[in-house]
């Protein structure tokens, strides 16, 4: 008996914690406005706690009134979605059923008594529920029926098996001709062979640069080329995996935030050159441009000074680290198209983001698109630079050769949430898509996404250019997808929109020094996967306890929508500025005509930070753009931001993050959608969670089969592009934050799909270098 009651004293000085930290949470969180349920739900736990500690059945008659309450609450909240109910439910539920047991009945009255039969059935009761919820659960967010088009979307280049450019071809697109894997047999796929690169961070102790194998190998013939990190050049044969090559630049990684190569540029010189007649094209993290033979790997000598020219001329003194190459240089004609990446959130004066034409086969510069200098002012004169703050273009470009224009996506200017000092001229490119003429370098016309951006929602969307079906016949036309989820649909000859977009008042912000656009675009006529507003619904986490502190959190914020202007006072942005839709892009079906589009949504907190608060000591070390208190100099406010995360580090908004959804270009309208990937490598015990964050895109083949790595947890995964239905599931070694890409053999009719699996930095995957080649079984 004195074993007992110690018993009843844990469980009911437990429940009286737990109501103590309700009840005053819950009060805290209804002076906000927000709901009554912590609040009674306390104040019921404190009084079942008392009661239980003095040994009175009556007790547990309070806390299964609470609990059935609760259930009761949970359903109206959020109805029988299992992920939502889970938190809200499953601990009130362990607690109850943990007050069935024998010992604790028998420490009340020392037999079973009305209360335990009573508890029994609410017990139940719960358990059907939650039991209805998990089947449930599998289709939220379920399939809509598909349908095939009518008619198919063309490519702007013709079909060939090839992956010469980054999207498989200048328009992007990411599909390819390959057919031997079907939604009948991709189930079968197994690895047909793996490379290591070498260049992880274990091989590189002083660095302090985050590692991003985010590269997507090209194929030329029978050869791969691809980048690591520190942009190594290595070319493996397409069949086997097996080591042709490989160039070492040995770049320097000081003050480099982040160490990214997406991609490498092969050229095949129109005119005569004195050596290497193709060759492959490198950018560097050290602002070099490099060009190698495509055959040996050698430098190409007729190519600026022993093969690589610099990328920092023009710049003026640039801090090592605060603007590189990340992307692959675009190749129209003979021109190679080169923007730069900008470090985020530092200062005003920050290297220009100028973007550059430089001639492929001999390295001179041809053009340069600096917004701060009129068109035709010609080369720079000795001590001239390149207008610095400007908006940079750091993702990857497309282009159409036929209409001699190279589409560039542009970001905002620095730093990226307080435009107070921006000029005209870069808030009229900020944010934008700019057709510049591959020739001249001028800009033929520009579409805007987002006017005067305060929230980083740069595009870092590759276009995506088709030729697209009307009734009038087919319009050579440009697909953006953007960071806050709206995807406009362009005429990429003179930029108007082919589908509708509609100017929308949106909030004004409280900053006296600052600007406000006083409308948005959106494009109302293509399906938008812009997130629903929040709501304190909404808020989530693996207790009731730390889903009261988002509630309250949420609460306090300054909260109107997708474009709430930042504050001193701290403002929720949703979705955050890793956006919905980011540097993957989409990927089109060109048979089917269906366009392929994976989506992330985790919200951010922002609060500006005027310059007199933002001291030395609260800004060292910041300024890598994506969390904590970034210094902004130049302006009158630092800023500090971060993902909106409950104290136990998970999201306080609900899952689905992430989903995988296919939408009828010819319709406009959404064919299927689901949640993509689980939390299985991040969440305590492997727990599953489906629909998490991912960067990276997919590839769509003939074959009707659809490749996408992505997601926070390590697989490369196939889907029936028609219907969504997941057909395959391949364990990678390390985070896939890169496309894929797939070609079919020449030498043995094998169709390979490839992935670099190297983990993601900022994102917490699984590190890695490796280069994995998946195909059907002999």
């Amino acid at each position: 008996m004195k074993a007992g009651r110690l018993g009843l004293w844990l469980l009911g000085g437990f429940l009286v914690l737990v109501g103590i930290v309700l009840a005053a949470g819950g009060g805290w969180l209804a002076s906000l406005g927000g709901s009554l349920y912590y609040l009674l739900a306390g104040i019921g736990c404190l009084v079942s706690g008392v009661l239980i500690c003095r040994a009175r059945g009556l007790g547990t008659w309070v806390y299964f009134g609470v609990f059935l309450a609760t259930l009761l609450w949970a359903l109206w909240e959020v109805g029988t979605d299992f992920w939502q109910l889970l938190p809200r439910v499953g601990g009130p539920l362990a607690v109850a059923i943990y007050m069935l047991m024998p010992w604790v009945q028998r420490a009340f009255t020392g037999a079973p008594t009305r209360s335990s039969r009573l508890a029994n059935g609410v017990a139940a009761v719960a358990g059907v529920a939650l039991l209805a919820g998990t089947g449930i659960a599998s289709l939220t967010h379920a399939t809509v029926s598909a349908q095939e088009s009518a008619q198919s979307t063309a490519a702007v280049t013709p079909a060939s098996d090839d992956w010469e450019h980054y999207g498989r071809t200048l328009a992007g697109t990411r599909y390819s001709p390959a057919n031997q894997i079907t939604p009948q047999n991709a189930d079968k796929l197994k690895v047909a062979w793996s490379y290591r690169t070498g260049d992880i961070a274990a091989n590189y102790p002083d660095t302090k640069s985050a590692f991003m194998f985010q590269a997507t190998p090209i194929k030329v013939g029978n050869t791969l080329y691809f980048c690591t990190p520190h942009d190594i050049v290595v070319a493996l044969d397409a069949d086997t995996g097996k080591e042709r090559w490989r160039h070492d630049p040995k770049t320097n990684d000081k003050g480099v935030a982040m160490l990214v190569c997406r991609g490498v540029s092969y050229f095949k010189a129109q005119n005569p050159v004195s050596d290497c007649p193709t060759r492959v094209l490198v950018g560097t993290i050290d602002g070099r441009m490099i060009a190698l033979d495509a055959e040996t790997g050698k430098r190409c000598q007729s190519f600026g000074t022993n093969g690589e020219i610099s990328l920092r001329d023009g710049l003026g003194e640039t801090t090592p680290g605060f603007q590189y190459s990340t992307s692959p240089a675009t190749i129209i004609g003979n021109v190679a198209v080169v923007g730069g990446f900008v470090l985020d959130g530092v200062a005003t004066n920050l290297p220009s983001g100028v973007v550059r034409g430089f001639d492929a086969r001999d390295g001179k510069l041809l053009w340069a698109w600096d917004i701060g200098r009129p068109e035709g002012a010609g080369p720079l004169k000795p001590g001239e630079i390149f207008t610095t703050g400007t908006p940079n273009a750091w993702t990857v470009f497309s282009a159409d050769p036929e209409l001699g224009l190279v589409y560039v996506p542009t970001g905002n200017s620095t730093p990226d949430f307080f435009g107070g000092n921006r000029t005209a001229v870069s808030d009229k490119y900020s944010s934008a898509i700019v057709a510049l003429d591959a020739k001249t370098g001028q800009a033929r016309w520009s579409f805007q996404t987002v006017h005067h951006d305060l929230w980083d929602y740069d595009v870092g969307s590759q276009p995506v250019l088709i030729d697209m079906p009307t009734p009038a016949g087919k319009v050579p036309a440009l697909i953006q997808p953007t960071k806050h989820g709206e995807i406009y649909l362009l005429d990429r000859r003179d930029g108007k929109p082919l589908a509708t977009v509609e100017e929308r008042a949106v909030p004004k912000g409280d900053i006296p020094e600052e600007r406000y656009a006083p409308t948005q675009p959106w494009s109302t006529g293509m399906h938008s996967f812009t997130p629903q507003p929040l709501t304190e619904r909404d808020m989530w986490g693996a207790t009731p306890i730390d889903q009261l502190w988002c509630r309250i959190q949420f609460k306090e914020m300054r909260y109107q929508g997708k474009f709430t202007p930042p504050s001193t006072h701290k403002t929720l942005q949703y979705p955050g500025n890793f956006g919905v839709i980011d540097w993957g892009s989409v990927a089109v079906d060109e048979a089917r005509g269906l366009m392929i589009v994976n989506t992330s949504g985790m919200p951010l907190t922002v609060r500006l930070v005027p310059r007199k608060d933002a001291t030395p000591d609260k800004i060292a070390g910041a300024g890598n753009g994506h969390k904590g208190l970034s210094p902004q100099y130049g302006t009158p406010y630092a800023v500090d931001f971060a993902p909106f995360l409950s104290p136990l580090g998970l999201p306080c908004s609900a899952p689905p993050w992430g989903t995988l959804a296919a939408v009828d270009l010819k319709t406009n309208k959404l064919v299927w959608q689901k949640p993509l990937g689980t939390t299985r490598d991040h969440a305590p015990l492997g727990i599953s969670v489906p629909g998490v964050f991912n960067l990276g895109g997919a590839v769509v083949t003939q074959g009707g089969v659809t490749f996408i790595a992505a997601t926070i947890d390590n697989y490369l995964r196939a889907f029936d592009t028609k219907t969504g239905a997941l057909l395959w599931e391949g364990r990678l070694p390390a985070g896939g934050q890169a496309n894929p890409m797939t070609y079919t053999s020449s030498r043995n009719g094998k169709q390979y799909v490839v992935i670099a699996a190297g983990g993601h930095g900022f994102m917490g995957t699984t590190p890695g270098d490796h280069v994995i080649a998946y195909a059907l079984p002999d």
